[in-house]
């Protein structure tokens, strides 16, 4: 029997966030453990490491190589991640080197895991600037794809937002919370008709960038779908967050990306809409970093 202990963080998370299919997932994590090792021919060579949904285990392969393997719970959005990892085949994110379709799990080429591009933001605007370009060259490379057929798809959620969208406002005591949220419906149900075609990360924020040796920075942990790259600007904008270099960084990763400024502007609203939907819906207040992109680009020309 192979000994890995589960992280308690990735317990707390899945049992508090996923409910009971997160405490399934993790009570059949020892015995998918040991199966996926002896499987794929691997030995465990560091540490465990984990976000709130997965568990990954730095591995060395019967022929020498190094690679992780991740261990998480299969549902709609990670479904669609070896699809993706499939298309992108090294180009701009980790490969993909095997994948089980019943359980989820994944071999993954390894990267630094100890350099993640937020090292960057801490070393000042300059740096900072810096990662958001990264970050918009891997988005320009990632989204240049269109996405398979049964992809999740940016118009559906954008169809759902829209009509949460007036049941939320109702609880929302702040007018000028309201009307900034209202506003960001109001963008999306400009755009919603066209929702885009490309393949989407969705989550590509600083800590899913690492350093490796075959390129100087790759994406980890897509969540894809199919849509407009727009919907891909926010998480660069909000993490290390700086509300002196909203605009800089919207106006950036359009350049970079060549998107239509309006209608990328449209769906980043449309992101900020999403997770102030989701605040909510579990009964948490609005996140005033959100509320501030939003109330720049609503006022920006």
């Amino acid at each position: 029997m192979i000994d890995i202990r589960i992280p308690a963080g990735l317990i707390e998370s899945q049992f508090t966030y996923a409910g009971e299919a997160g405490r399934a997932f993790i009570a059949a994590l020892p015995a998918r453990v040991e199966e996926f090792l002896q499987r794929w021919q691997l030995r465990v060579d560091g540490p465990p490491m984990h976000g709130m949904a997965a568990l990954v285990l730095p591995v060395v392969q019967s022929d020498g190589g190094s690679a992780v393997v991740k261990f998480q719970h299969l549902d709609e959005e990670t479904a669609g991640e070896p699809d993706a990892m499939r298309i992108w085949g090294g180009n701009g994110a980790a490969r993909l080197l095997d994948y089980d379709d019943q359980t989820g799990t994944l071999l993954l080429e390894r990267l630094d895991s100890g350099r993640m591009l937020s090292t960057m933001c801490d070393r000042g605007t300059a740096e900072t600037r810096q990662a958001v370009l990264i970050i918009a060259e891997l988005l320009a490379r990632l989204t240049a794809v269109p996405a398979p057929e049964g992809m999740r798809r940016l118009g559906d959620i954008a169809a759902r937002m829209v009509a949460d969208l007036p049941e939320a406002l109702a609880v929302i005591v702040d007018p000028v919370e309201r009307s900034l949220l209202d506003q960001c419906g109001g963008a999306v149900r400009e755009v919603m008709g066209e929702p885009g075609e490309r393949l989407l990360h969705w989550d590509l924020h600083y800590e899913n960038v690492l350093a490796s040796e075959r390129e100087p920075w790759l994406a980890i942990d897509p969540k894809p779908l199919a849509g407009d790259p727009g919907f891909e600007l926010f998480p660069a904008i909000d993490n290390c967050f700086d509300p002196a270099d909203v605009l800089w960084r919207f106006d950036a990763m359009t350049d970079v990306l060549e998107l239509d400024r309006e209608r990328a502007k449209a769906w980043t609203l449309g992101r900020v809409l999403q997770n102030s939907l989701w605040e909510i819906q579990d009964n948490r207040p609005l996140v005033p970093n959100h509320l501030e992109v939003a109330r720049q680009l609503l006022k920006a020309r």
